[in-house]
Protein backbone atom coordinates (compact mmCIF):
# COMPACT_ATOMS: atom_id res chain seq x y z
CA UNK A 1 0.00 0.00 0.00
CA UNK A 2 2.49 2.51 -1.26
CA UNK A 3 0.13 5.52 -1.14
CA UNK A 4 -0.62 4.98 2.56
CA UNK A 5 3.03 4.39 3.38
CA UNK A 6 4.17 7.51 1.54
CA UNK A 7 1.46 9.67 3.12
CA UNK A 8 2.31 8.46 6.64
CA UNK A 9 6.05 8.89 6.10
CA UNK A 10 5.46 12.43 4.77
CA UNK A 11 3.20 13.28 7.71
CA UNK A 12 0.41 14.10 5.25
CA UNK A 13 -2.57 13.13 7.37
CA UNK A 14 -5.07 14.62 4.89
CA UNK A 15 -3.76 12.19 2.26
CA UNK A 16 -3.98 9.35 4.80
CA UNK A 17 -7.61 10.27 5.53
CA UNK A 18 -8.42 10.33 1.81
CA UNK A 19 -7.34 6.68 1.58
CA UNK A 20 -9.83 5.57 4.25
CA UNK A 21 -13.25 4.15 3.35
CA UNK A 22 -16.18 5.76 5.14
CA UNK A 23 -16.87 2.45 6.90
CA UNK A 24 -13.24 1.72 7.84
CA UNK A 25 -12.71 -0.20 11.07
CA UNK A 26 -9.61 0.59 13.12
CA UNK A 27 -8.38 -2.01 15.59
CA UNK A 28 -5.98 -0.60 18.16
CA UNK A 29 -3.04 -2.46 19.66
CA UNK A 30 -4.04 -1.34 23.16
CA UNK A 31 -7.85 -1.23 23.20
CA UNK A 32 -10.09 -4.28 22.82
CA UNK A 33 -13.05 -2.62 21.09
CA UNK A 34 -12.57 -1.65 17.41
CA UNK A 35 -13.29 1.91 16.28
CA UNK A 36 -15.66 2.06 13.29
CA UNK A 37 -15.73 5.00 10.92
CA UNK A 38 -13.50 7.33 8.97
CA UNK A 39 -13.69 10.31 11.36
CA UNK A 40 -12.49 8.46 14.47
CA UNK A 41 -9.89 6.45 12.55
CA UNK A 42 -8.42 9.59 10.98
CA UNK A 43 -8.40 11.37 14.36
CA UNK A 44 -6.62 8.43 16.00
CA UNK A 45 -4.03 8.31 13.22
CA UNK A 46 -3.41 12.05 13.59
CA UNK A 47 -2.92 11.53 17.33
CA UNK A 48 -0.53 8.63 16.80
CA UNK A 49 1.48 10.70 14.32
CA UNK A 50 2.10 13.19 17.14
CA UNK A 51 2.97 10.50 19.71
CA UNK A 52 5.37 8.38 17.64
CA UNK A 53 8.91 9.67 17.35
CA UNK A 54 11.50 8.45 14.85
CA UNK A 55 8.75 6.56 13.02
CA UNK A 56 9.87 4.57 9.99
CA UNK A 57 8.52 1.73 7.91
CA UNK A 58 11.02 -1.05 7.38
CA UNK A 59 9.17 -3.55 5.20
CA UNK A 60 6.07 -3.89 3.11
CA UNK A 61 4.35 -7.19 2.45
CA UNK A 62 1.40 -7.79 0.13
CA UNK A 63 -1.06 -10.61 -0.36
CA UNK A 64 -1.44 -12.25 -3.73
CA UNK A 65 -4.78 -10.54 -4.40
CA UNK A 66 -3.38 -7.05 -3.78
CA UNK A 67 -6.03 -6.27 -1.16
CA UNK A 68 -4.09 -7.31 1.94
CA UNK A 69 -0.95 -5.50 3.05
CA UNK A 70 1.36 -5.46 6.06
CA UNK A 71 3.67 -2.54 6.81
CA UNK A 72 6.33 -3.28 9.42
CA UNK A 73 7.52 -0.26 11.38
CA UNK A 74 9.73 0.96 14.21
CA UNK A 75 9.15 3.99 16.40
CA UNK A 76 9.72 5.45 19.82
CA UNK A 77 7.28 6.73 22.44
CA UNK A 78 9.25 8.73 24.97
CA UNK A 79 12.14 6.49 26.00
CA UNK A 80 10.44 3.27 24.83
CA UNK A 81 11.39 1.70 21.52
CA UNK A 82 8.74 -0.35 19.81
CA UNK A 83 8.17 -2.28 16.65
CA UNK A 84 4.87 -3.00 15.04
CA UNK A 85 2.85 -3.73 11.99
CA UNK A 86 -0.05 -2.05 10.21
CA UNK A 87 -2.31 -4.70 8.69
CA UNK A 88 -4.37 -3.12 5.92
CA UNK A 89 -7.27 -4.46 3.87
CA UNK A 90 -8.65 -2.66 0.81
CA UNK A 91 -12.26 -2.63 -0.28
CA UNK A 92 -13.52 -3.00 -3.86
CA UNK A 93 -12.79 0.69 -4.49
CA UNK A 94 -9.18 0.42 -3.32
CA UNK A 95 -9.85 2.27 -0.06
CA UNK A 96 -8.78 1.04 3.36
CA UNK A 97 -11.71 -0.67 5.06
CA UNK A 98 -9.72 -2.44 7.79
CA UNK A 99 -6.67 -1.18 9.64
CA UNK A 100 -5.27 -3.26 12.49
CA UNK A 101 -2.16 -2.18 14.35
CA UNK A 102 -0.02 -4.42 16.53
CA UNK A 103 3.00 -3.35 18.57
CA UNK A 104 5.60 -4.91 20.82
CA UNK A 105 7.15 -5.15 23.37
CA UNK A 106 4.66 -4.75 26.19
CA UNK A 107 6.55 -1.75 27.61
CA UNK A 108 6.24 0.01 24.24
CA UNK A 109 2.53 -0.80 24.02
CA UNK A 110 2.05 0.53 27.55
CA UNK A 111 3.86 3.77 26.69
CA UNK A 112 1.70 4.12 23.58
CA UNK A 113 -1.48 3.46 25.57
CA UNK A 114 -0.55 6.08 28.15
CA UNK A 115 0.37 8.72 25.56
CA UNK A 116 -2.77 8.13 23.50
CA UNK A 117 -4.95 7.90 26.59
CA UNK A 118 -3.80 11.37 27.62
CA UNK A 119 -4.95 12.69 24.21
CA UNK A 120 -8.09 10.66 23.72
CA UNK A 121 -10.61 13.28 24.83
CA UNK A 122 -9.30 15.69 22.19
CA UNK A 123 -9.18 12.88 19.60
CA UNK A 124 -12.83 12.08 20.30
CA UNK A 125 -13.84 15.74 20.07
CA UNK A 126 -11.99 16.07 16.75
CA UNK A 127 -13.74 12.98 15.35
CA UNK A 128 -17.16 14.26 16.45
CA UNK A 129 -16.53 17.67 14.87
CA UNK A 130 -15.43 16.11 11.58
CA UNK A 131 -18.38 13.75 11.37
CA UNK A 132 -20.98 16.51 11.72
Amino acid sequence: MRAFREAVEAGDMEAVEALLADDVVFTSPVVFKPYPGKAITAAILRGVSQVFEDFRYERELAGADGRDHALVFRARVGDRELSGCDFIHLDDDGLIDELTVMVRPLSGAQALAAAMGARFDSITREAQARSV
